[in-house]
């Protein structure tokens, strides 16, 4: 596969699925709720999902993609050419605010990540990757990430993480929070992992995340040192829903080992 060639292809139709988003605003949005009230999808994350699907098949109908809304085909192994999409990361904060979402795709060849996108829809900001090439904030390269301490750390975090729950030891949380420099909550998955992988964040967690949240940064975070675990500090599955943290190198074992604790 000619990475070139493929990575051209890939920023063409982001750019233009970002326009045909900020288009978008001009007319009526349709909302409708998934798995609860919080689980938010519209019209427009199905358009966009349909044009990069369209667009895909016809560059080459081989490539296979999975999807956040499952427009696509069913995948049920990476082998070949998979393209992992989520058309708008971030719907709450696209419904709500008209800001703070991203398109995320990662394309994976026979299981393993190439080429790594995160686009911010309103600011048009691109933050990409390639394997083995290095990693871009539009045409600035991102540096290796730089050593830091917890003391210095700021974090992607969730607010409901301090409170009692059944998933992870709220206790050391707090002990981490008391710790850090501060914490940070954005409402995507995508962006949060941006600002990991280019040191406006130190880190970033989640107890759920689906392939589509993560498949483009985790390629970036391999350019930048950055590293990126599911919480019991193994692979993350690109097939299923998995726990996830992404961080500086020199505090990812630390979060895993005193703070962020989930219950056996």
């Amino acid at each position: 596969m000619d990475l070139q060639q493929m990575d051209e292809f890939a920023k063409k139709i982001i750019f233009e699925a970002g326009s045909r988003i900020r288009q978008a605003f001009s007319y009526n949005l349709v909302i409708e709720t998934k798995s609860g009230a919080n689980d938010l999808v519209t019209n427009i994350d199905r358009e966009t999902e349909l044009f990069f699907i369209e667009q895909i098949k016809a560059f080459d109908p081989t490539h296979k993609i999975l999807g956040e809304e499952g427009m696509g085909e069913k995948v049920e192994t990476l082998d070949g050419v998979v393209w992992i999409i989520d058309p708008i990361d971030g719907t709450m904060n696209f419904v709500k605010q008209h800001r703070h979402f991203m398109i995320s795709i990662g394309i994976f060849v026979n299981g393993v990540g190439k080429l790594g996108y995160i686009f911010d829809v309103m600011r048009e900001d691109l933050f990409y990757g390639i394997a083995g090439q290095g990693a871009w904030y539009n045409d600035s390269p991102l540096r290796k990430l730089q050593a830091i301490t917890m003391e210095e750390a700021v974090i992607g975090i969730n607010s409901h993480w301090v409170a009692p729950n059944r998933h992870i030891h709220h206790e050391k949380v707090i002990d981490m929070i008391r710790k850090v420099r501060g914490t940070r909550s954005y409402g995507s998955a995508a962006m949060e992992i941006a600002f990991v992988v280019s040191g406006k964040l130190d880190a970033y967690v989640s107890m759920r995340l689906a392939p589509w949240d993560i498949a483009g940064g985790i390629i970036i975070a391999q350019e930048v040192g950055a590293i990126a675990t599911n919480l019991h500090g193994g692979g993350f599955d690109f097939l299923h829903q998995d726990t996830f943290i992404i961080a500086n190198p020199a505090i990812h074992r630390e979060l895993l080992e005193k703070y962020i604790v989930p219950y056996e």
